[in-house]
């Protein structure tokens, strides 16, 4: 039995902040090249997976 979280959001990315709420780094950004850029990095730096929600938001994710 595995008793450990295995999967969860690390950081959300958004050009839309009523999108998000607490819980999770959020960076809120001005268009979609910067929030591409800040997914892409935060993707690497934090070692997950960047996920798009629509058009206004991503969430990097550790599997």
């Amino acid at each position: 039995m595995k008793t450990a979280l295995e999967k969860y959001i690390l950081a959300a990315v958004t050009t839309n902040p009523a999108k998000v709420a607490g819980g999770t780094a959020v960076f809120i950004v001005k268009d979609k090249e910067e929030m591409d850029f800040f997914a892409k990095n935060l993707e690497a730096i934090l070692d997950g997976i960047a996920h798009g929600i629509g058009e206004d938001l991503y969430i990097i994710v550790k599997h």
